[in-house]
């Protein structure tokens, strides 16, 4: 068993910002414990601390147990990574140390075919097998068969880009939870996975011996699985960390308890402070004609500074407010029109209509190709015109496809990436990126806008704190917003969200839903987040047969599609 224990950290940004002040918290032996927060608040930062990839400027982290990590974004290594690149990864130290002297010892040996070289192999190998490099590679088999449907030796050469975020996702947590570490840090576990790979997840974590620290906002998971929530609240002079120590199911009483208890706190100081002012101005005064008084007013002072010295109570936490105004515009009758649409080895052809102002929300397994349709509808189609064509210098990647899609007059797409991949933002800070602008070759789009306008529509996404931040730089929830934030200003009239809650805090994906609710135009979104699809009035199925069909109501419970791995 393991445990993590978090004492008086503070850490600090680059600029010299407090991000963290004073964190403190435990997560015992066996215990599930959440981390929530705004976006942006600092959770990502704080498990980078606890496994040692940053170091606090003041404070100390202590842990027991082997440590195994899951990082927001999995799979975001080179364009030439494999499936067992991505599992040596989460592996043992000692095992990726001896698998990278093993390929090294393989290149050398394409190259220089003598005895030397050759021993240096085999004792490389006989590391390898000393550190339990070959007994992970059983684990492995078994992770793969779960979450890939194939044996590790069919699919260890395989690239990660033809796995779907969830695969990735799915096959990493196959490996912690079986694995060998006692201790695991989770950012994000459920994003990216489907229904039944949340229900997977929700009861490996609860049945688990083992001691988890996971962020999530997925609500239902945390309802199933926390023992105990850390929440980081924003506060004035670097945030906070306050733990409650039951479930989630109490959370939300609990909290709102304890924000009465620090008005309540505040209103008694206030009132005390007045009273003592009020009883020092009053002996000044009688000092003034009578000496007698002097002793009563200094000690009026006294009592005076020693009150303010202490200060007031803990501030109350602020809230974010997040406010998007997504608008969109008039479009076509027919927004998008699919014809024999069959995406090759993924889907059989389907014919489909989306009239302007639905809500459609494209629902189905992992590796059904819901992130391939929407990529194909963000290039436009299959024949785009030129104001079909997405704003900016980045054209989606191509999709194999058979018969036809096509949008309808005066449809924009605008898209929304699921892992958050945009090579155009990477080395730009936000406001550099809001500067500049983006217009298409037909004059619409994006315009550049000055810092002033810039700063102002940052802060209406919480945001102006990370102006001058890189887009590579924001955290999961950031880059999600910062995204949302682009297509408001594109004039999108079609938009395509491939899992947009998955990153966002609960505020922020209320926003977006208040956002789509107002939005003058259509929209399609894949998504796995059971709340956020209740505000759709349209559901379109990915089945495990390989049929895409429609639904009166939402489906979680396709299997995985049946094909040939």
């Amino acid at each position: 068993m393991g445990h993590v224990d978090v004492a008086g950290v503070r850490y600090e940004l680059p600029d010299g910002r407090v991000l963290l002040d004073d964190v403190s918290f435990r997560v015992g032996d066996g215990a599930k414990v959440a981390l929530v927060g705004a976006n942006g608040a600092g959770k990502t930062t704080l498990l980078r601390i606890v496994t040692g990839e940053l170091a606090p400027h003041a404070g100390s982290v202590t842990r027991s147990g082997g440590l195994g990590v899951m990082r927001q974004f999995v799979g975001h290594g080179g364009a030439d990574e494999t499936v067992a690149d991505l599992l040596l990864s989460v592996a043992p130290e000692p095992v990726r140390r001896a698998a990278a002297a093993v390929d090294a010892c393989e290149l050398r040996l394409m190259d220089v075919d003598d005895e030397a070289t050759q021993m240096r192999y085999a004792t490389a190998l006989a590391e390898y097998a000393d550190v339990g490099g070959y007994d992970q590679e059983v684990v492995w088999d078994v992770c793969t068969v779960r979450a890939l449907g194939l044996p590790f030796d069919r699919a260890r050469h395989r690239r990660l880009s033809t796995l779907s975020g969830g695969e990735q996702k799915r096959l990493v947590l196959e490996y912690l939870l079986a694995g060998p570490d006692q201790v695991l840090l989770l950012d994000e576990p459920d994003n990216y996975l489907d229904v039944p790979g949340k229900t997977w997840l929700e009861e490996r974590i609860r049945t688990s011996p083992k001691t988890i620290l996971y962020v999530s906002h997925d609500r239902e998971l945390l309802a199933n699985t926390a023992t105990r929530v850390v929440t980081v609240e924003l506060g004035g002079a670097g945030n906070l960390v306050w733990t409650h120590p039951g479930g989630f199911a109490t959370y939300h009483r609990a909290r709102e308890e304890r924000f009465e208890r620090f008005e309540e706190l505040r209103k008694r100081w206030d009132e005390e402070h007045a009273k003592l002012r009020a009883q020092m101005l009053m002996y000044k005064q009688k000092a003034a004609y009578n000496s007698d008084m002097a002793s009563r007013y200094q000690a009026a002072q006294t009592r005076l500074r020693r009150f303010e010295d202490a200060g007031p109570p803990t501030e109350q936490p602020r809230e974010q407010q997040v406010v998007m105004r997504l608008r969109g515009g008039r479009t076509g009758k027919r927004s998008v029109v699919c014809e024999q649409l069959g995406l090759t080895g993924l889907m059989d052809p389907f014919d489909l209509e989306v009239w302007y102002g639905e809500r459609v929300a494209v629902l189905g397994s992992n590796g059904s190709g819901k992130s391939h349709f929407l990529r194909l509808l963000a290039a436009g189609g299959s024949d785009p015109d030129v104001g079909h064509q997405p704003v900016g210098e980045v054209r989606p990647a191509p999709v194999a496809h058979t018969g036809r899609a096509r949008l309808g007059a005066r449809v924009r797409p605008g898209w929304f990436v699921q892992t958050h991949d945009h090579p155009e933002l990477v080395g730009r800070t936000l406001l550099e990126v809001l500067h500049r602008g983006e217009v298409g070759p037909d004059g619409t789009g994006r315009q550049g806008m000055g810092r002033e306008q810039a700063s102002r529509v940052l802060d209406r996404y919480e945001l102006a704190g990370a102006a001058e931040q890189r887009f590579e730089q924001l955290s999961g929830g950031q880059q999600a917003r910062f995204q949302i934030l682009l297509l408001e200003l594109s004039g999108a009239t079609l938009l395509l969200l491939d899992e947009p809650t998955d990153n966002l805090d609960v505020q922020s994906a209320e926003a977006l839903e208040t956002g789509l609710e107002a939005f003058d135009g259509t929209v399609l979104a894949v998504t796995h987040d059971r709340w956020f699809a209740r505000g759709f009035d349209r559901f379109l199925v990915f089945g495990a047969d390989g049929e895409v069909y429609e639904s009166p109501e939402p489906v979680w419970d396709e299997g995985r599609v049946a094909r040939a791995r």
